[in-house]
Order: structure tokens, then sequence, then C-alpha cells
């Protein structure tokens, strides 16, 4: 491989890196913020019951004031949960993530298949290069519009693509998927 070829491998493996990260970490951060709406959801329908619970009690005439007090801090507990909600749509931001990470699927197989020609010499440097600088400015369009993401969904996609290994398979695995003509081991 020249020096000049190889630069370019290097520079777009390292593209390819980032890209699966940032995949991995839209991926992650919609997981988070989707379980975060779900539970903030929950409370809402269980404060919700109690709330409407307290005040048919309240209607009897022997009511306690401590059943008044609880209620009344219900009440305010829920009115702060919907007030969040209202102003910050967990489920739509979770969604959003996840048509980012979509979008970014697409830049990273393309990435695969650049490196992937290059390494098979079907394609020339400078076909390459245009190849690269188009990813770029998908990218550039992907990332303007994603939400951004948060360090403990990057802990979670790190941990997922190092130790999990979220992103590889056997041949054994693949194998699985595949038609029994493409598969390596045929027994």
């Amino acid at each position: 491989m020249t020096d000049e070829k190889t630069i370019l491998e290097g520079q777009i493996r390292e593209c390819y890196g980032r890209v699966v990260y940032t995949h991995k970490t839209h991926e992650k951060c919609a997981d988070l913020l989707f379980k975060r709406h779900q539970c903030i959801k929950g409370w809402q329908i269980a404060l919700s019951a109690l709330v409407t619970g307290g005040v048919l009690g309240a209607l009897w005439p022997d009511t306690t004031f401590a059943l008044t007090l609880l209620t009344a801090i219900l009440s305010t507990v829920l009115l702060a949960l919907n007030s969040y909600t209202k102003d910050y749509d967990l489920g739509e931001v979770a969604q959003k993530h996840r048509q980012a990470a979509s979008e970014i699927w697409v830049i990273r197989e393309r990435y695969l298949n650049l490196l992937t020609d290059l390494r098979s010499q079907t394609m020339s440097l400078e076909a390459a290069r245009e190849i690269r600088d188009e990813l770029l400015e998908g990218l550039g369009s992907i990332y303007s519009g994603a939400p951004s993401t948060n360090s403990k969904a990057y802990q979670l996609a790190q941990a997922g693509l190092k130790n999990l290994e979220e992103m590889t398979f056997s041949d054994e695995e693949i194998d699985k998927f595949v038609p029994r003509e493409l598969r390596r081991n045929k027994v």
C-alpha cells in the first residue's frame, strides 16, 4: 500500500470509528431517555390515582387533616412532574435520538463500504476522497439537526462496543444468519 493510500485509509478508519461511537451513543441516549419517560409516566399515573383517592376521601365527613395534607403534597408533586413534561417531552427527544442514529447508521455503513472498496483496490484514491467528502457533508447535516448526547450514554456506548462487542460477530454467528451457500463453515 502506498503512503498516500495508507494515510487516506487511516483517516477514513478514524472517521468510521467516530461514526460507530456516535451511532451507538445516540442509540443508548434514546434508550435512557425512553426509560426515564416511561418512569415519569408511571409516576404520573400513580400520583394521579393517589390524589384522586385523597380528594374522594376528603369528601367524607370525618376526614383527617393528615389525609388532606398528604393529598395536597401529592398533588404538588404531580403538578411539578406535569410541568416538567409539558416543556420537555422525553419521548419526543428519545425519538429524535433514534432518528439521528438511524441516519448515522447509513453513513456508518457507507464508511465501511468505502474502507472495503479502498482495501480491495476497486476504486481510485480520488474517488475515495470524493466519497469521504460527501460522507462528511452528510454527517454535518445529520449532526446539525440531532439532539446532544450525554456522558452517561457515551459511557454505555463505550462499554457496549468495547466490552460487550455489540458491533462484532463471530463466523459462527454470521453463518446462522446467511444461506447455507454463503456460510464459511458448511457443516
